[in-house]
């Protein structure tokens, strides 16, 4: 392949002109948050714009799920999960070598009676 052939496989393909334009108004905050995130990872706004509509094209819906506030964890979940991670918490907890010896920690020993 000659380096015109070359040249002109690479002109083609970037002769998709970028003509159409997207507006959208979003919180400052989440703007520039998300601006940062993009920039240390090397990708424009405008590039992760155009990625998102690929992959919505793609996949012929968006690209991730959407869930309902009921997936957001409660105050008691977010208590325990803190909780969960709380290094002073994690020794004094309890452990269990398999699901069985869990279930006779929590439920007690005839805990298969119960069910």
């Amino acid at each position: 392949m000659s380096i015109f052939a070359l040249y002109h496989e690479c002109d083609t393909v970037l002769d998709m002109a970028k003509t159409a334009y997207v507006t959208a108004r979003v919180e400052k905050k989440l703007k520039t948050d998300a601006e940062k995130v993009l920039k240390s990872v090397g990708v424009k706004a405008s590039d992760a714009l155009t990625m998102f509509y690929k992959q919505v094209v793609i996949q012929q819906g968006l690209p991730f799920d959407v869930c309902t506030r009921s997936h957001v964890p409660n105050a008691e979940t977010r208590r325990a999960l803190r909780e969960a991670r709380d290094p002073k918490k994690i020794k004094t907890m309890k452990s269990a070598a398999n699901v069985e010896e869990m279930f006779k920690q929590i439920l007690g020993k005839n805990w298969r009676r119960s069910l």
